[in-house]
C-alpha cells in the first residue's frame, strides 16, 4: 500500500527533529548535519531506530539541508547526490532492521537563499537545485517527498514543480509561520494553503512554527481554505529558549499526546513533531492514539465558516498571562545608550533576566535626551537575552501618521507589551528648540490601540489587515497633588481599555490603598492589576534630592535617617528599604516597577532575588 492510500486509512504519525537528537549527540550547529550521512552513520541510523520503536509510521531522511545552496557553505556542493543516497539509504536499512512497515520520506529544506523577486537566484535556478536533491532521493527509494519548513511561497512552488518533474512519488509541501500566523513575507494560512493545492502538493503541511497551540489554530484555517485537502503536522516542543548557553524547548510528551488527538479531530493526516521534538514525544503520541479511538473533546472542532477567523492571532504575552494569573510580577526600567554600543546594556539585562526579571522595559528618550531607538533596544533585548520587553510609547513628539506607523514597527519587531505615557517635554533636553507637538493624549492613544489596532483597524477605520496583540500600560501617580484630578484621568484610562499601571515611585505602603479608596468611592471596585515603583535609594544625598527635588516622591523621614546612619552602606540599606516595602505592598500591588539608578542593577538583582 502506498502512502496516498495509507491516509485514507487513518491518521499517520511520523517521527520527530532529527536535528535536536543531533545535537544533543554533541554535534555543534556549526557542523553539516547532513554530511553525517557519510561521516557518522551510525549516529544517523540510531535516531531513526529510535523512532521507529517509539512507533513512527514514518521517517523523514537526514537531507534537509542537502542542496547544493548550503552544502556550498562546508564545501559539498559537489556531493548532492551522495549526501542524498546516503540518507535514504541510511533510513531504509532502520526500517529493515525493524521488521515494521514504516515510509521514508526523502526531506527536502529551503535553499538558504533569496530567490526572485526577493532575491537575485532566479527562479529557474531554484528549481533545478530542487529537482537535483529530489532525483537523487527518488532514485534511491524514498516513497514520499516532504518540502519542509518553507517560509517563501515564490520557493515552495519552484520545489514542487521540480519534484512534479523529475518523479512521480507524492508530495508533501509544510510551511512554517511565525508568531502573528503570517510567513515571513507576510502570507496567511488560508492563502498558503491554496496556494499549495494549486501548485500541485498532494499534502498540504505546517510544521515548525511555534508548539501545538499555534499550529492547531493554522491547521484549522488551513483546513477552511482547502476542506478537501490532506494535511500534515509537525510542531516545535513550543517557542525555543536560550538557557545556560542551551537552546531548551518547554512542551513536554504528555502535552504532545493530548494535542495528537487535537490535530486529529481536526482534520491532519500526518502528525509528527519538529524542532525540540524526541522519541518520548512520539512516544506519547501514539499512546495518545491507541487509546482514543473517539477523537478528542468537542471543546476542539474544526470551524467550517469565519469563526475560525475570530481566534485571537496568537498567545497572550508573558506579562499579561502572569498578571491575569494572580503572579507577582517583576518589571525593571531600563535606558537606551546614547551612542552605538549595546554591550553594557546587553550585560545589565542579562543579569536581571538571571535574577529572576519577567520583563524589561525600555524608556524611550528619558528626559527628553537623545538615545538609541528604544525598539532596536527592545528587539535586541527579546532576541540577545531572551527576556520579554515592554515599549515605553510616549505620545509626544508624534503625530496621529507617526503613531500609528510606529505602532506597526513595534509589532513587526515582535514587540507586544506597549506603556503609553505622555513623555518628557523637549524643553528639558538636549534640543530645547525641537518640535513638541502631538495628536494624541495617553487616554487617546490606549483607545486607538485597544479599540482599533487590537481589533484590526487603524484610527480612520481602515483595516490594517490582521489584529495587533498589544499589552496596554499606562502611567498611575499614588501620590498626587490633585488626588481629584488623578482619579478623573485613571478612570479615562480605564474607560479606554488599559490593561495594566505602572506607578510612580512609592516609599509608604499605604500610598496605593490611598488612591484606590479614592477611585472605588467614585467608580466602583478597580480591578486592574498595578506594578507599583520601586526606585532604590543609593545614598543619604540621593535620597535628600529625591524627597526634595523630584515632584511627587516623598520618602518618610525614618527611611532618610537609616540611610544617613549607614554612611558608606547607604546602598546596602536602600536595598533592605525597597525589599521590606515590597513585602509589605503585596496585598495589594500585583508586582513591581524597579527604577535603577545610576546603572547600579547589581542592587536591583539583589532586590529581586530577595523577594522572588
Amino acid at each position: 500500500m502506498d502512502f496516498l492510500e495509507q491516509l485514507s486509512l487513518g491518521t499517520i504519525l511520523a517521527d520527530g527533529a532529527m536535528g535536536t537528537m543531533l545535537h544533543a549527540r554533541g554535534v555543534g550547529f556549526d557542523k553539516c548535519f547532513d554530511e553525517l550521512n557519510l561521516t557518522n552513520p551510525a549516529a544517523v541510523a540510531d535516531i531513526h531506530r529510535e523512532y521507529i520503536e517509539a512507533g513512527a509510521q514514518l521517517i523523514i531522511t537526514n537531507t534537509f539541508g542537502a542542496n547544493r545552496f548550503k552544502l556550498k557553505k562546508h564545501g559539498l556542493e559537489d556531493d548532492v547526490v551522495e549526501i542524498n543516497r546516503a540518507g535514504v539509504e541510511l533510513a531504509k536499512r532502520a526500517v529493515a532492521a525493524s521488521f515494521k512497515d514504516v515510509l521514508v520520506a526523502g526531506d527536502i529544506g529551503p535553499l538558504g537563499v533569496r530567490i526572485a523577486p526577493y532575491g537575485r537566484v532566479k527562479p529557474e535556478e531554484a528549481r533545478a537545485a530542487f529537482a537535483e536533491q529530489v532525483k537523487a532521493l527518488a532514485d534511491a527509494g524514498a516513497e514520499l517527498i516532504v518540502i519542509e519548513t518553507m517560509s517563501d511561497l515564490y520557493e515552495i512552488q519552484e520545489a514542487i514543480k521540480a519534484a512534479k518533474e523529475v518523479s512521480k512519488l507524492p508530495v508533501v509541501a509544510s510551511v512554517t509561520f511565525t508568531r502573528d500566523d503570517r510567513t515571513l513575507l507576510g502570507d496567511d494560512p488560508m492563502k498558503v494553503a491554496r496556494k499549495l493545492r494549486d501548485a500541485g502538493a498532494d499534502v498540504i503541511g505546517v510544521n515548525c512554527s511555534g508548539g501545538p497551540s499555534q499550529l492547531l489554530r493554522i491547521l484549522k484555517q488551513m483546513k477552511q481554505a482547502v476542506s478537501d485537502g490532506k494535511f500534515w503536522v509537525k510542531p516545535n516542543a513550543g517557542w525555543p529558549e536560550q538557557v545556560g548557553g542551551r537552546i531548551m524547548y518547554p512542551a513536554d510528551a504528555d502535552y504532545f499526546g493530548d494535542y495528537a488527538l487535537a490535530f486529529r479531530e481536526a482534520g491532519a493526516s500526518i502528525v509528527g513533531g519538529c524542532c525540540g521534538t524526541t522519541p518520548q514525544h512520539i512516544t506519547a503520541m501514539k499512546k495518545a492514539f491507541e487509546s482514543t479511538p473517539v477523537l478528542f473533546t468537542d471543546s476542539i472542532t474544526v470551524l467550517t465558516d469565519d469563526e475560525s477567523m475570530d481566534e485571537p492571532a496568537e498567545q497572550p504575552t508573558q506579562l499579561a498571562q502572569k498578571l491575569s494569573s494572580g503572579k507577582f510580577s517583576v518589571c525593571v526600567e531600563m535606558d537606551p545608550p546614547r551612542g552605538l554600543s549595546t554591550h553594557k546594556l546587553l550585560a545589565g539585562a542579562s543579569l536581571l533576566a538571571d535574577a529572576g526579571a519577567d520583563v524589561i522595559n525600555v524608556a524611550d528618550s528619558p528626559m527628553a535626551r537623545m538615545r538609541m531607538s528604544a525598539w532596536a533596544v527592545c528587539d535586541l533585548v527579546q532576541r540577545k537575552v531572551g527576556v520579554e520587553t515592554t515599549l515605553h510609547f510616549p505620545t509626544r513628539g508624534r503625530n496621529l501618521l507617526r503613531v500609528q506607523g510606529d505602532l506597526l514597527a513595534a509589532h513587526a519587531l515582535g514587540i507586544r507589551n506597549v506603556f503609553v505615557v505622555m513623555g518628557d517635554p523637549t524643553s528639558i533636553g538636549d534640543y530645547p528648540e525641537a518640535m513638541d507637538n502631538y495628536d494624541l493624549v495617553p487616554s487617546g492613544l490606549i483607545k486607538l490601540i485597544k479599540q482599533g489596532f487590537n481589533m484590526g483597524v487603524d484610527h480612520s477605520g481602515t483595516s490594517i489587515g490582521q489584529p495587533t496583540n498589544f499589552f496596554v500600560g499606562a502611567a498611575l501617580n499614588l501620590c498626587p497633588q490633585d488626588v481629584d484630578n488623578e482619579v478623573k484621568n485613571l478612570h479615562r484610562k480605564v474607560k479606554a481599555g488599559v490593561d495594566f499601571f505602572l506607578t510612580q515611585p512609592i516609599y509608604r505602603m499605604d500610598d496605593g490603598p490611598k488612591l484606590l479608596e479614592a477611585y472605588e468611592a467614585k467608580h466602583g471596585k478597580f480591578s486592574k492589576p498595578i506594578l507599583a515603583g520601586i526606585l532604590p535609594i543609593v545614598s543619604s544625598r540621593h535620597a535628600n534630592f529625591l524627597h526634595h527635588e523630584v515632584p511627587g516622591i516623598f520618602i518618610p523621614d525614618e527611611a532618610r535617617t537609616r540611610i544617613e546612619s549607614a554612611g558608606e552602606d547607604g546602598a546596602k540599606v536602600g536595598v533592605e528599604l525597597a525589599v521590606e516595602l515590597i513585602q509589605n505592598i503585596k496585598p495589594w500591588a500585583s508586582g513591581i516597577y524597579i527604577m535603577p539608578q545610576f546603572h547600579r542593577y547589581d542592587m536591583v538583582a539583589e532586590i529581586i532575588e530577595a523577594v522572588k
